[in-house]
């Protein structure tokens, strides 16, 4: 059942103040003709309210009743059938009030066919207006329906590239911490504690899809304090951040696959120490993480892509602000840059 155009304040008042020109007009035509002022009035009044209670009733009719491309004969047909009634119903009343008038009877019967068309006129526009009214209303709600969709879809695929990522780091925890359970049990137990500690961080930021910057870095401390304790003195890492950026927002659980990223092509990739540097600054209206992490041109690691984490960072950001220009990577002098802007 469609909207009925009247629940619209505006084009309800529209309609009234059409209404009452067409009364006024009506009552004017018949006062130029020589009748008195009120005979006029009533037949104005009793002419259009019939007129206008017929059109209420194709507009209400067509609330419930979608007319196809072969149907719009029932609708013209309905409307001349509304037009008949209401004017021989105006017809009845009128001789009835003033049967004593000849002159007026006469001229009332002469113009049934001017009344006739006129009303059938006005009945039928009111007719295509409410037509093209519950089209637009239509269109409206098939396109607020297809945007929920659309909103659902992409959260989904949201929730499903943040959970991608979960099993991945944690296979690589768990595999670490049964490797250092003979050898190094108090590192083990530490490492546990650091995991449980990200695991309820993660949990925590499911309900939120954007948090603040320091936040963010604070969660990322933690996975870096969990790769240091598998890497051991390998792994170095630096993190540097503009003041004023601590409040900006940027979405939940961002930097944590980008900087696993850097590692995991640092790290697996060279020999010795590396160090893995994470910078944030606040250009204009922009949010830029810049991640920076060495690695060996010649390895074919690099060559087979950027792996899941940075993949999934790009849809992820396609799906929240619907830009592919966001992220950037590139390699010079042996450093791998990434570099992420987040719209403010």
């Amino acid at each position: 059942m469609a909207v009925s155009p009247f629940s619209s304040n505006r084009i309800l008042s529209v309609f009234a103040i059409a209404w009452i020109f067409w009364v006024l007009m009506h009552a004017a035509t018949l006062y130029w003709l020589g009748f008195e002022v009120g005979m006029a009035a009533v037949d104005a009044g009793v002419s259009c309210t019939l007129l206008l209670l017929a059109s209420l009733v194709v507009s209400n009719t067509l609330r419930f009743y979608t007319p196809g491309k072969e149907s719009y004969f029932n609708i013209v047909a309905w409307c001349f059938l509304l037009t008949l009634i209401a004017v021989f119903v105006s017809r009845f009343l009128l001789l009835y009030l003033y049967s004593d008038d000849k002159i007026y009877a006469r001229v009332v019967e002469k113009s049934l066919i001017i009344r006739a068309c006129v009303g059938f006129l006005l009945i039928t526009g009111t007719a295509v207006l409410s037509i093209l009214w519950n089209t637009l209303q239509d269109q409206k709600e098939n396109e607020k329906r297809k945007t929920e969709a659309e909103r659902l879809a992409r959260e989904a695929e949201l929730y499903n590239l943040r959970q991608q990522l979960q099993p991945h780091f944690l296979f690589n925890s768990l595999n670490s911490i049964s490797a250092l359970i003979g050898r190094r049990p108090e590192e083990a137990r530490k490492m546990i504690y650091q995991l449980s500690d990200f695991l309820r961080g993660t949990l925590r930021k499911e309900e939120n899809e954007f948090v603040t910057l320091e936040d963010e870095l604070n969660h990322l401390q933690l996975y870096l304090d969990i790769e240091r304790v598998r890497f051991g003195h390998r792994l170095a890492t630096e993190i540097t951040k503009e003041d004023s950026c601590d409040t900006l927002r940027l979405p939940a659980m961002l930097l944590q696959p980008i900087v696993e990223n850097a590692i995991k092509f640092g790290l697996y990739d060279t020999v010795g120490q590396v160090s893995i540097t994470v910078v944030a600054r606040c250009i204009q209206n922009y949010l830029e993480l810049r991640i920076q992490n060495p690695y060996d041109p010649d390895s074919s690691l690099p060559k087979s892509g950027t792996g899941f984490g940075l993949t999934g960072i790009k849809r992820r950001l396609y799906l929240l602000f619907a830009r592919t220009d966001l992220i950037e990577t590139r390699g010079e002098n042996n450093i791998f840059t990434t570099i992420v802007r987040i719209p403010q």
